[in-house]
């Protein structure tokens, strides 16, 4: 028998606290290859400690995170640095690096074994997604809020990683821009099969990615369909955290319907 792929990412039993304030309790979890949970919850519930912990920028007290199989926690900066090189991120904060937009989408570019004429061809194919392509030669004290975001987000979506954590991508743009953002998360996650964790404050992209899947048409082409009666969108799920305790882990249609109250005051 065949055996079966690890999660791309898995929490077991992961707590942290800062002095006697509890940021995650016994948080466990699991996200298969193509498969996305979008994680919300009130301020400062966990959601952003989630992704640092994710990646090894923060440690957990107890409890382990795997990437692909391989446990994280123990790790040193070396080893967690190649771990890194097949996660993309979008962190809350932009954190730009001082150099041209292009050069922060190429960053990592070079360590996946690129070329130099692909690295040119995945900066303009992901700057033209994020609608930066004037924006090549900009430094970052050049570009608006929106821009920096943008930019951003490229940079984590640049190489195609298996896997993308996504925090709060579409915070400060437009609706045009995030609607445009979203499908080409939703192209990674049903075509590309990149597994992810998307952190957001609204309830209308929650919608949206829980009903809407990109699908393979005859030769190359594919379509964005809307969740129907004939099919379930079952890759997506919503998970919420409340004081650093995950009280929810399932698709959304049982989300919008559950009793708990503490789900019903954060969606009304």
């Amino acid at each position: 028998m065949e055996k079966s792929s690890p999660p791309a990412i898995e929490f077991r039993d992961v707590s942290l606290a800062y002095d006697e304030r509890v940021l995650l309790d016994n948080v466990s979890f699991a996200i298969g290859k193509g498969e996305m949970r979008i994680l919300v919850g009130p301020s400062n519930c966990g959601k952003s400690t989630i992704i640092k912990l994710a990646i090894g920028l923060l440690k957990p007290d107890s409890g382990q995170i795997l990437i692909n199989g391989r446990e994280i926690t123990s790790l040193n900066e070396e080893e967690l640095m190649i771990v890194r090189e097949k996660v993309g991120v979008v962190l809350q904060t932009d954190a730009l690096f001082s150099m041209p937009v292009s050069g922060n989408v190429a960053y990592r570019l070079a360590h996946l074994g690129m070329n130099e004429e692909e690295i040119e061809a995945e900066i303009r194919r992901v700057l033209d997604v994020v609608g930066l392509e004037a924006a090549y030669d900009l430094m970052p004290d050049e570009l608006s809020g929106g821009m920096s975001r943008r930019a951003a987000v490229a940079r984590g979506l640049a190489g195609t990683p298996g896997i993308m954590l996504y925090d709060s991508p579409c915070s400060g743009l437009d609706p045009i821009v995030s609607r445009r953002m979203m499908h080409e998360i939703m192209r990674l996650r049903d075509i590309e099969k990149v597994s992810s964790i998307y952190v957001t404050q609204s309830m209308d992209q929650v919608k949206y990615l829980c009903s809407h899947l990109y699908q393979p048409v005859s030769g190359s082409s594919i379509i964005l369909r809307r969740e129907e009666s004939d099919f379930c969108l079952v890759n997506t799920k919503v998970m919420m955290l409340i004081d650093g305790e995950l009280i929810f882990n399932n698709v959304d249609e049982f989300f919008w319907s559950s009793s708990d109250e503490n789900i019903q005051s954060f969606i009304s």
